[in-house]
């Protein structure tokens, strides 16, 4: 048997063994790209010994449910990942999930799940390497970018919309292999599905191609012409699901269910495979190749970077110095969205690996750094109205491995980006989601742009920082902790002024502070963003009543949620009545509070102010649900 059919065919039945062993999964894709895969092994640059070498090439499978095949590979190719780990697929606390994660899975470069989130995920790799040789020359980055898709990824938005960037830019060194084996789950793609794949993507300005993608040479043709592209590439490999898997090859039920254990052995024992997790040691010794040939262009590489000026730079955009930042001083109030932006640029000035932008919104989200060029001759990313795209690409340039990123919206179109700040918060990445206009304070521009179950709906995602700050200093505060967090933050910001609280009280570490003390306290308002200093009005009007209260400030739901109960009861004092103040949803504050003035509906059109009035944010009606409590 060929050795290059062997390694094809190892790939194919350790992928179907262990979705057999799982009783779960997927075996059909894996099994239909076992041939690209074995071919495309030949063209990675990679190393298991090396895997964080900045210049090695990506391999990003969009497509979460071929991880059975992701992981056949990367344990024939030497990463940590064993035969036991492959047999316990699925199973509860293996590093074998049933889509791949990144942190958790040596050699995974991506948490991919949603279909279409890998698509862009590798447009922000390459875009990402784009900048990183406009800091470190072509000489030191020079890699190539792989993703491996499907019909469902091409079929979601977001695809198209990470694409028509890349062509944009001109990602040449972006090569996508579309998995073409007209299946989805429902059947035959037909039913729902019918474009001509080259031409939108020619339309984008990417060269493409159509192969045979069981045939070898015709593989390694493609994939050696896309290498030479002075454009981002496209294979259209077309494939059958499920190859070699005798009856059910070319079967939608091949997709998501196992084979069954009489047909893997019926195909096994037409090639010679007959035990189960069988793999030859010619096999193996051919995948792990990858290990000499990574170890040659990783040493090649070394000796460019000592011979270059730029290890300094490496080493800083490797470890940032946070402590570094020097933070503008404000003196009047303003908007949160205008004071995040004087720190968007004290940050940018020290830091050099700080990079983001905004979906055609940079002048209301106050997201340009003012003494950098655009992309990819600096730092300012325009995204176009491109939300899902967006959050997607900055994952991937904060997986990248040396760049701090952010981007930004209005907060009621947070809801387009969902997906990319789930697989941020799954994966611990430092990617920083800037949301402006945070509440009905947006004024006239009524219920559709007005954000209501959007704050109650990120603090609910595990991993993720919520910070919504009521003044510019707590602002500031709020950077101090983010940045230093090994998870992802979002800032949701005020559109209207913020008068400046006192600065000498705020401590943003614990995700609360007490920005009014009172003794005896017999009300606790607490609060974050703009209706913080609402809060403040009513503790004085409350207590020229003798009604003593108690404001506290939330600027970070999650991070007090995290603290210990001591910290806790120190804010909320038992015998007091406590109110939280929210001019959203709300619902999360009665974990501790007594009543919560908050949103029951979507908002309107009209001036903030007034708004805030009219659904009762205002001083009397707190200071009546205050006595009514009492």
């Amino acid at each position: 048997m060929n050795l290059e059919v062997k390694m094809s065919n190892t790939l194919k039945f350790l992928s179907a063994d262990m979705v057999q062993r799982a009783n779960s999964g997927h075996p059909g894709a894996p099994m239909g790209l076992s041939d690209v895969l074995t071919i495309l092994s030949k063209h990675i640059i990679h190393n298991p010994k090396q895997s964080k070498w900045i210049n090695r090439d990506r391999l990003i499978f969009s497509g979460g449910h071929c991880s059975a095949l992701l992981y056949s590979f990367l344990h024939l190719c030497g990463y940590d990942v064993s035969l036991d780990d492959l047999k316990n697929f699925r199973s509860l606390d293996s590093i074998t999930p049933g889509h791949p994660e990144y942190g958790l899975t040596h050699g995974v470069e991506m948490t991919t799940g949603p279909l279409g989130q890998g698509v862009a995920n590798a447009v922000g790799f390459s875009m990402a390497s784009k900048y990183a040789q406009t800091l470190l020359g072509d000489d030191l980055i020079n890699h190539k970018v792989y993703c491996i898709c499907g019909d469902g990824d091409l079929q979601e938005g977001i695809s198209y919309e990470a694409c028509s960037l890349a062509g944009l830019h001109n990602l040449n060194n972006l090569i996508i292999i579309y998995d073409s084996n007209d299946i989805t789950i429902e059947g035959d793609t037909k039913i729902a599905f019918n474009e001509d794949i080259q031409k939108r993507f020619k339309s984008c300005g990417f060269d493409t191609i159509q192969i045979d993608g069981h045939n070898f040479t015709d593989i390694d043709n493609a994939i050696n012409l896309a290498k030479k592209s002075k454009k981002p590439f496209l294979i259209i490999a077309k494939t059958k699901i499920a190859k070699g898997a005798l009856e059910l090859e070319g079967s939608h039920k091949s997709h998501g269910a196992p084979l069954g254990n009489d047909v893997i052995q019926r195909a096994k024992k037409e090639i010679g495979f007959e035990e189960e997790f069988y793999i030859p040691k010619d096999v193996k010794l051919a995948f792990e190749s990858c290990i000499e040939s990574g170890d040659m262009h990783y040493t090649i590489w070394c000796d460019k970077l000592q011979k270059s000026n730029k290890q300094t730079l490496l080493d800083e955009l490797l470890n940032p110095n946070f402590d570094s930042i020097q933070y503008p001083n404000f003196e009047n109030g303003v908007a949160t969205r205008v004071s995040n932006g004087e720190i968007l640029n004290a940050i940018s000035d020290k830091l050099k690996g700080f990079i983001g932008g905004s979906a055609d919104l940079a002048p209301s989200n106050n997201t340009t750094i003012k003494n950098s060029k655009d992309f990819p001759n600096g730092v300012n990313l325009h995204f176009g109205i491109r939300e899902h795209a967006m959050g997607a690409i900055t994952n991937a340039f904060s997986a990248y491995g040396i760049f701090i990123p952010y981007c930004a919206t209005f907060f009621v179109f947070s809801d387009y980006m969902s997906a990319a700040l789930r697989i941020a918060s799954i994966s611990h990445l430092k990617n920083f989601f800037i949301f402006t206009h945070d509440s009905i304070g947006v004024g006239e521009d009524g219920a559709t742009h007005q954000p209501i179950e959007q704050l109650s709906h990120f603090r609910a995602m595990p991993n993720l920082y919520v910070f919504r700050p009521a003044d510019a200093n707590e602002n500031i505060e709020c950077w101090k902790v983010a940045l230093k967090a090994n998870n992802p933050s979002a800032f949701v910001l005020s559109r209207q002024n913020l008068p400046l609280l006192d600065k000498a009280n705020i401590d943003c570490k614990k995700g609360a502070y007490i920005a009014k003390d009172a003794k005896n306290a017999k009300i606790v308002l607490c609060a974050s963003g703009s209706e913080v200093h609402l809060a403040l009005h009513c503790a004085k009007e409350l207590d020229k009543e003798n009604i003593n209260t108690k404001v506290i400030s939330v600027p970070c739901y999650d991070l007090l949620i995290q603290q210990d109960r001591d910290f806790i009861d120190s804010l909320f004092d038992k015998d007091a009545k406590i109110i939280a103040i929210e001019a959203s949803r709300g619902f999360e504050w009665y974990r501790f509070a007594d009543d919560v003035i908050s949103m029951d509906s979507f908002g309107k059109s009209a001036k903030g102010n007034v708004l805030f009035n009219h659904f009762g944010f205002n001083v009397e009606n707190i200071i009546n649900k205050a006595k009514n409590l009492l």
